[in-house]
């Protein structure tokens, strides 16, 4: 007999508000890290050195929607803020400007209540499946303590509540008494996806969550989360830096340079006719069966400080169409086409 929660924080949520809503929303998010003066600054500071505060705009004015059960990808290269937008999604970080919004509601204006239930909602799955885990902890007690504390389970439940979870993500609930340095990379992965799943969310953010695995172990863990969407009607953020990953999984792509969203498709129109001139050189260097003996070549120059980003158009320094407009004016992310949008200056001048 399996167990079954009579109601979860996650359902009444859904079930308390309009469901016509976008499951998450961000309105202009603006995330920015200070690093402030340490002593040895402060000291030099007295005999005239310059003390200025450190600040990285790791996020810029970002917007966006996912829909119930929608799988949106974000791409980009490291450094470009994918990570911290995830952890904002996730509310795990809170935004220095803009809004964050749960079926409609804002969260920052949410009771208490209402805020540690959307928070149930939205769980996180972390790109290193080892240290995202307690090794202190048993797997027993990594997937069962959080539906415990939060009563989705009772402590005589909470057992076989756990088996049930390990054999869904493909884990022998007979290994549950082990601890985390008994496994392997992939195993590991997949209990930190039951942890997850455990108290029952709606939304998965999943950053880099196959990137350090095996390739045929990715595969397997790729396979689970469509088994999961499939099966639980899941909605996923998948953050990752591998294109066919991203083009085999998402609904729609979200491409994202030094903080900035500069285009944004569904998958088939995105890797079909990239708009961005970012996108198009992401795109030009994924390795394709029929691409022949042509010579690989990265994107030229190096991605620009956080802490010093350029004018205008942040990717002009190393695109091959900068005009003087780029290297002045930062292009606004306007529609191009139904459900397409792309934030380059070309698309008015042509």
């Amino acid at each position: 007999m399996s167990v079954v929660a009579t109601e979860t924080p996650a359902t009444s949520v859904a079930r308390s508000t309009d469901a016509a809503h976008p499951l998450i929303a961000l309105d202009h998010v603006c995330v920015r890290f200070v690093q402030r003066p340490g002593m040895a600054e402060r000291l030099a500071a007295l005999f005239g050195a310059p003390a200025a505060e450190l600040v990285v705009q790791a996020v810029s004015d970002v917007s966006l929607t996912v829909a119930q059960g929608e799988v949106v990808g974000l791409v980009g290269e490291s450094g470009c803020g994918k990570s911290t937008l995830g952890r904002v999604v996730a509310g795990l970080l809170a935004p220095s400007e803009g809004s964050v919004r749960f079926r409609g509601e804002d969260i920052a204006t949410m009771s208490e209540r209402r805020r540690r239930e959307a928070a149930l909602a939205v769980q996180m799955i972390f790109q290193d499946p080892f240290a995202s885990l307690n090794p202190r902890m048993t797997v027993a007690e990594i997937i069962g303590e959080a539906p415990r504390v939060h009563g989705l389970v009772s402590a005589a439940e909470q057992a076989r509540y756990v088996d049930e979870i390990m054999q869904r993500v493909g884990l022998d609930p007979s290994l549950k008494r082990r601890y985390p340095h008994q496994f392997s990379g992939g195993q590991r992965q997949r209990i930190g996806i039951a942890r997850a799943l455990a108290v029952k969310p709606q939304f998965l953010v999943c950053d880099e969550a196959v990137a350090s695995l095996d390739v045929s172990i990715q595969a397997q863990i790729i396979n689970l989360f469509l088994q999961l969407r499939q099966d639980l009607g899941l909605t996923y953020l998948f953050i990752s830096h591998d294109l066919g990953v991203i083009e085999h999984l998402s609904d729609r792509v979200m491409v994202m340079y030094l903080g900035r969203v500069v285009e944004e498709a569904r998958t088939e129109d995105l890797f079909a006719a990239p708009n961005h001139p970012y996108t198009q050189a992401l795109l030009q260097e994924v390795p394709r069966l029929d691409s022949g003996h042509r010579q690989f070549e990265g994107i030229r120059g190096e991605i620009p400080s956080p802490l010093a980003p350029p004018p205008g158009c942040h990717f002009h320094p190393r695109c091959p169409h900068a005009m003087a407009v780029c290297r002045e004016v930062a292009p606004p992310l306007a529609e191009i086409a139904p459900g397409r949008r792309s934030a380059c200056h070309l698309n008015t001048t042509r």
